[in-house]
């Protein structure tokens, strides 16, 4: 098998469940401003996305007026902060083991996410997820200048534990734009997790090495 000296692991839906408060959040943001979408649609739009990002391509889709983006997305940080005060927030069933087994031979975790830093450390505290515990770093969208699916993050994760293969990296998330990073990157294996914000028939489309109901079963494929 490949010799995986890299995880870079997405957060919501793939190690983290947080009962897609996010995509909920988005969705009552944008129909705040008098459109009218389903989660369901924001789910196969935006998943994965940097959420500026997400909002602006999500009203071209409707083809609603993009100059509210901006606005909307504001809306939709102060509402998530306040969410995210009360949500009880837990690993993805199997995950915590899957990342010390990870830690224990010695492969290093990093955990990427569309979300800004604030977020993502909001939730690794909740976790009580510990750097250099359960994963070796946090790359967030605040990090690089190029979201999903450009491979940036991956491209820095890489250089931080200088990994110049990129064959020697695995890439999990799920929804197809973490795909679509994964082979950006010329990842070795790209891994589709059902746990999250999209179905076993949109994933496919990304053509993923695998498609796993959760992250913990990659041990399997280790």
């Amino acid at each position: 098998m490949k010799n995986i000296e890299l995880l870079v692991l997405d957060m919501a839906g793939t190690t983290i469940d947080e009962d897609n408060v996010v995509y909920k959040t988005l969705t009552n943001a944008v129909n705040d401003y008098g459109y009218v979408v389903s989660l369901e649609k924001v789910l196969s739009s935006c998943a994965g996305m940097e959420k500026q990002e997400a909002i602006t391509s999500l009203l071209k889709e409707i083809n609603g007026n993009e100059e509210d983006a901006p606005a909307i997305f504001e809306n939709f940080s102060d509402q998530l902060k306040e969410s995210y005060k009360n949500l009880e927030v837990k690993p993805i069933i199997g995950t915590e083991d899957f990342l010390l087994s990870m830690k224990s031979q010695n492969k290093k975790i990093v955990l990427n996410t569309g979300y800004t830093s604030e977020i993502a450390h909001q939730l690794l505290n909740k976790l009580n997820w510990k750097e250099n515990i359960h994963f070796d770093a946090l790359i967030t969208a605040d990090d690089v200048s190029e979201s999903r699916p450009s491979p940036e993050m991956i491209h820095l994760a890489m250089k931080k534990f200088n990994i110049t293969e990129a064959n020697k990296v695995l890439k999990a998330g799920d929804s197809v734009i973490d795909i679509e990073e994964g082979k950006n990157a010329g990842c070795g294996l790209t891994v589709a997790v059902l746990s999250g914000a999209q179905t076993q028939s949109e994933l496919e489309k990304a053509s993923p090495d695998y498609i796993l109901n959760t992250i913990s079963e990659a041990e399997g494929i280790l």
